[in-house]
């Protein structure tokens, strides 16, 4: 891989990395195994066992679950520098999740093994951890809030201000996200029929508050957007 830069600047922003001083950050860095996957391509599946957490170093990757009745769930999306699969590091176990490449894409992996150590001698990593399962389960918490008490329009907008704030690009049109999932992804990520969905993304476009490309939005109004969202 001839751009490190962008690798390590990924690291330097997961919360793993930001907890350590530069010597610990170039240890832990040096003992990870990097791993680059094409599109559609799984990293694990719901209900098999695992003991490793992944950091995203370029692309994005997708984590589903599937409802007994067969019905796919998409709990997000994510983009370089954020972990997954981390619960595994403190109670390796079922995958709860299914993690798949949305896109090429580029992961380091850490066993449990391999991060015992750090977790021992280092505290500020055991902290820094802890503080991303945190914010996961908030985040977890607070889309089944939405679920139980947002209309689908409402749940659509907020999702697209999700995006926006991970994945958007200031142009001089307006923020630009590329989100790279297809409408049923989406409709996925927002718990709703593609058709509720659908209709909820050709109102706001018509309202002039966003334009859709393919695998793109473009959010020309990002105020009335995050209106709707709350």
């Amino acid at each position: 891989m001839g751009h490190n830069g962008d690798v390590d600047d990924a690291l330097a922003t997961a919360p793993l990395f930001a907890a350590l001083d530069p010597e610990g950050a170039q240890a832990l860095r040096s003992s990870l195994v990097e791993r680059s996957v094409v599109k559609g391509e799984v990293l694990f599946t719901e209900g098999e066992p695992g003991d490793r957490m992944y950091m995203i170093l370029e692309g994005k990757v997708k984590l589903g679950q599937t409802s007994s009745d067969g019905r796919e769930s998409l709990l997000g999306v994510l983009g370089p520098g954020e972990m997954f699969g981390e619960l595994s590091l403190f109670d390796p176990g079922q995958r709860t999740s299914t993690a798949t490449a949305l896109t090429d894409a580029v992961v380091v992996g850490l066993g449990n093994e391999q991060l015992k150590p750090w977790l021992t001698g280092r505290p500020e990593v055991a902290a820094a951890l802890l503080q991303a399962l945190a914010r996961r389960l908030r985040r977890t918490n607070e889309a089944m809030a939405d679920l139980v008490f947002s209309d689908v329009p409402g749940r659509v907008a907020k999702a697209l201000m999700d995006l926006g704030e991970k994945f958007g690009e200031i142009t001089p049109e307006g923020l630009l996200v590329t989100h790279d999932m297809t409408q049923e992804e989406i409709a996925q990520l927002v718990g709703a029929s593609r058709e509720t969905v659908n209709k909820a993304l050709a109102d706001f476009a018509q309202r002039g508050w966003i334009r859709l490309e393919s695998r793109q939005v473009l959010i020309l109004d990002i105020e009335r957007l995050g209106r709707r969202a709350r």
